[in-house]
């Protein structure tokens, strides 16, 4: 989803916050790797200016692959091949104006069409075996209706998300009779949080398209999820695994630090770095 990446500055100047790597892959193309590995087919990109190296890094390149051909660098050349979705499965759509997440799944309206949906932020990346995404569909199955994963934060972070009020909860999964967006912690009717992973109906597009601001002065996704509970189930599901926000730097570093750690090649490696500045 588009965003000006300002906390990442001057980084994200020229490059999009979603491009930034952790270990040797680049944000996005996590969301795209757990998206496939639950099972999805088609991806659509909601971009903005200066976003053109996410069409890149999904595209051919044939020059590279024909250089790494040439050099017998067999490993790297199946790399940069298996980031790319079939032909024909990928398609990208342009948020012309920073007015929030609501409005920039609006704009996706017409690829997505009048089925279920998937939303996956990029930046907020998740460890998890399976995947969170597929943790969500084996959920889906069972429960249908409006499904976004979930997490406690400290009350006084509710603030920062969008916030379940709560009518069941089992522990793993929970009912909510309505959403809030970024609510003070005094008024938090829970701290259950929605994260980055949605599967969505398409009413809620229609509740989108009354273009209606609300926190922040910007178009809510949450708001729009609201205005479809009792017409449609709403949950919330704790995934299993860790979630890092990589929309800030210290989330940034931390994701680098365990994505390294959970990687055979370089596991003990880190641990040895880690041990000279502990």
């Amino acid at each position: 989803m588009a965003g000006q990446g300002t906390r990442f500055l001057p980084a994200t100047k020229a490059m999009p916050k979603e491009m930034l790597p952790v270990v040797d892959r680049p944000l996005i193309q996590y969301a795209v790797d757990e998206a496939r590995a639950a099972g999805i087919e088609e991806f659509i990109f909601v971009t903005g200016r200066a976003k053109s190296a996410i069409e890149d890094h999904f595209d051919a390149s044939s020059e590279l692959e024909r250089s790494l051909e040439e050099q017998g660098k067999t490993e790297a050349l199946a790399a940069i091949r298996e980031v790319m979705p079939e032909a024909g499965r990928i398609a990208y759509t342009r948020q012309q104006h920073p007015l929030g997440l609501g409005h920039a799944v609006w704009c996706a309206r017409y690829l997505i069409g009048d089925e279920p949906f998937a939303v996956l932020l990029a930046d907020d990346l998740i460890l998890a075996e399976p995947g969170c995404l597929a943790q969500m569909i084996d959920v889906y199955k069972r429960t249908g209706g409006n499904l976004v994963a979930a997490e406690d934060v400290p009350k006084a972070q509710t603030d920062r998300y969008g916030i379940l009020d709560v009518a069941e909860d089992d522990g793993t999964l929970a009912r909510a009779r309505a959403l809030v967006e970024k609510p003070n912690p005094a008024d938090a009717p829970s701290t259950l949080s929605i994260i980055g992973r949605y599967i969505l109906q398409p009413q809620v597009l229609r509740e989108l398209d009354r273009q209606e601001k609300g926190a922040g002065g910007e178009i809510q996704l949450t708001d729009a999820m609201a205005r479809t509970i009792g017409d449609i189930p709403f949950h919330g599901l704790r995934f299993e695994g860790r979630r890092f926000d990589c929309g800030n730097r210290l989330g940034f570093i931390e994701a680098n630090i365990a994505f390294g750690l959970d990687r055979d090649d370089m596991t003990d490696r880190v641990k040895e770095i880690l041990a000279v500045y502990g």
